[in-house]
């Protein structure tokens, strides 16, 4: 067999897989559409219906139509203000939106009227990642409810996020250990404090963070893709392609480890 003939047939075989990809995409694409368009036709049949229409709203935030699943809670809202639920559903689709300052607003609207610990883990994420000293009350309200280690290790965990966001490394690094201790498998605790290591370029230190999350999780890709970040840092390129290799190996879609093979090329 030439060498050009088998080149076609890789080619051939890529371009058939690449379109199967796609065609399942495409199915899946509109089977969510043709369900979307279901609910819609069920809930203008039965308007008065709240939890049809709340699973149109959840259809249509799982779709992207962020405007029309607002639309259609505050439909609700208006006759039910003092409802938890719906408050807290408004505030998760304006999070998937991007819209940070409306989901604090409407979160805290939430647990105004209930304080369950969904919401405020949600408002201790959101206050942390936008340097609100409140992610710190939010995480102690939490913590006085004496809801066991999981919710321990959430919030030490944005408490940790808080301060490595406002520059407290040390700080940052305390609380991400405790979050650990709570919860050995919590890979966002292992992911921040790799960050903490990587942007005070202490790049074995971060490296150790990484390896520890991969021992934990062998199927983690970003557990991997970290550690190639560290070892590229230290100048060790062919360990750290070894490293991306994992990570893709992983997760095709980790854009970030393809485009670090190729930089290394």
């Amino acid at each position: 067999m030439s060498k050009w003939f088998l080149l076609l047939l890789i080619l051939v075989f890529s371009q058939c897989k690449n379109a199967t990809n796609n065609n399942d995409k495409d199915v899946k694409a509109n089977a969510v559409k043709e369900l979307v368009n279901q609910l819609a036709e069920q809930v203008a049949k039965k308007p008065d219906s709240a939890g049809l229409r709340f699973k149109y709203i959840s259809a249509l935030d799982s779709i992207g139509d962020f405007k029309k699943a607002l639309s259609q809670i505050d439909s609700l809202i208006v006759y039910d203000k003092g409802n938890y639920g719906l408050w807290y559903k408004k505030a998760l689709i304006c999070e998937h939106a991007g819209d940070t300052a409306a989901a604090i607003t409407y979160y805290t609207t939430a647990v105004t009227i209930y304080p369950a610990p969904t919401a405020l883990l949600a408002l201790a994420n959101l206050y942390a990642e936008t340097k609100n000293v409140k992610a710190l009350n939010t995480c102690q309200q939490i913590d006085e409810m004496h809801l066991g280690q999981e919710y321990d290790a959430y919030t030490a965990f944005f408490a940790g996020v808080f301060f490595s966001r406002i520059g407290n490394k040390e700080k940052a690094l305390l609380f991400l250990d405790k979050s650990i201790a709570n919860n050995y498998t919590f890979m966002d605790a292992y992911l921040e404090k790799g960050y903490v290591y990587y942007d005070l370029k202490k790049f074995t230190n971060a490296l150790d963070v990484f390896k520890t999350a991969a021992e934990v999780s062998n199927r983690f890709a970003d557990a991997y893709y970290w550690q190639g970040k560290c070892l590229e840092a230290l100048n060790k390129k062919s360990e750290a392609k070894l490293k991306y290799q994992q990570a893709l190996a992983l997760n095709k879609n980790l854009n970030e480890a393809d485009a670090a093979l190729k930089r290394l090329q």
